[in-house]
């Protein structure tokens, strides 16, 4: 078992990525401004993104990651990339999503902290955003994707695939733009956050903003940042990543030489891993966005909304999710007209079976890309 980092094998203020840190794999689009749903605008955007196989003018995939994922879908650790790729094993030549066949995109997500706007940016005034970076939803997520795609000269995507977060983008770009995805992939995510997922959503939110050294969200200029907060925050969300059964046959009573219960070990472990490449003000922005998604908000309920999309679908949920139930996937697929069936994933490992069950998964990808 990993013991937990000390207070001092973390970053000080931020693990996002800045200005001058190694570019690694990202490639950057630059957009002028984006009008957002509140209306509000947000000036200078930039969106980072890495692909993966070549693009002959209609090959192109969209491959959307999760809360706290980013554009590293594939490949090693190394200078810009403090994690590996989080579905490694299910993207590249000869895999499930073939990127002999398929050009593969992924974007980091706006509001992130890998290389896109977030609240650890640079604003214009040459300060960072922090507590001035504006409210967004899921649908301007998607306003910032459709952007870059625009730059990227790409008319239509072949496929769009996401799960959790991924999956409500996903959700988005199929109901905004119809015309533009010909195949959806929906994996572990809803048409709607319940009064569940917000919730728990708001005690991670409240863990970061209790913190002492969050300072209204404007702390990028002091020595310490609320890394204590975004530890916390992450191990209240793992619990529900993961399955119950799981963690009792991982773990059980287990206690540890040092006196703590070996679970107690694995979420420190878990919480201080993600301080380390995250920052707490893309955390909230990111949580609160995703508290907003509603796909029927503004479209005469989520009915009509599903009705709009005409991609070839497949829907599929993971059996011990207990995050993203799998009767949120069923009002999916039961409302989406080109989506069979619910596809159920089997897994020990709870909502996080979307990104460990690369054999599964891979199955229905490549079911869908024909």
């Amino acid at each position: 078992m990993t013991p937990a980092p000390t207070p001092l094998d973390l970053p000080p203020v931020t693990g996002a990525w800045r200005e001058g840190d190694p570019v690694g794999s990202r490639r950057f689009v630059d957009i002028d401004r984006i009008v957002l749903e509140s209306g509000d605008q947000l000036p200078a955007v930039r969106v980072a993104y890495e692909t993966w196989g070549t693009f002959t003018g209609d090959n192109a995939v969209l491959v959307e990651h999760a809360l706290t994922g980013d554009s590293h879908v594939v490949g090693p650790v190394g200078p810009g990339h403090p994690s590996p790729g989080w579905w490694d094993g299910l993207v590249g030549p000869g895999l499930a999503i073939d990127t002999d066949r398929w050009f593969v995109v992924a974007t980091n997500i706006l509001g992130g902290c890998q290389g896109t706007t977030g609240p650890a940016s640079t604003s214009p005034d040459g300060t960072p955003w922090g507590s001035r970076f504006p409210a967004i939803t899921v649908r301007d997520q998607v306003t910032a994707e459709i952007a870059v795609a625009d730059a990227l000269g790409i008319d239509r995507w072949q496929a769009v695939i996401g799960g959790s977060a991924g999956g409500m983008r996903a959700l988005e770009w199929a109901i905004t733009v119809p015309d533009r995805v010909v195949r959806l992939f929906l994996l572990a995510t809803s048409p709607w956050a319940s009064a569940e997922q917000i919730a728990g959503s708001s005690n991670q939110q409240l863990a970061i903003t209790s913190d002492p050294h969050f300072n209204g969200g404007d702390f990028y200029g002091q020595e310490q940042g609320p890394a204590a907060g975004l530890e916390l925050a992450r191990r209240i969300a793992h619990v529900a990543y993961r399955s119950e059964p799981e963690l009792a046959q991982r773990f059980g009573r287990e206690v540890q030489d040092d006196g703590r219960f070996a679970v107690t070990s694995y979420l420190a472990h878990h919480g201080a891993k993600l301080v380390r490449r995250f920052d707490a003000g893309s955390y909230l922005a990111l949580t609160r966005a995703m508290d907003s998604h509603d796909v029927g908000r503004g479209r005469g309920g989520v009915e009509p909304a599903l009705g709009r999309i005409t991609a070839r679908t497949v829907v599929a949920g993971i059996d011990s999710d207990r995050l993203y139930p799998l009767g949120q996937q069923q009002v999916l697929s039961e409302g989406i007209a080109r989506s069979k069936r619910l596809e159920v994933v089997n897994s020990l490992h709870g909502h996080d079976g979307f990104l460990v069950e690369t054999a599964q998964v891979g199955a229905l990808a490549r079911k869908l890309l024909g």
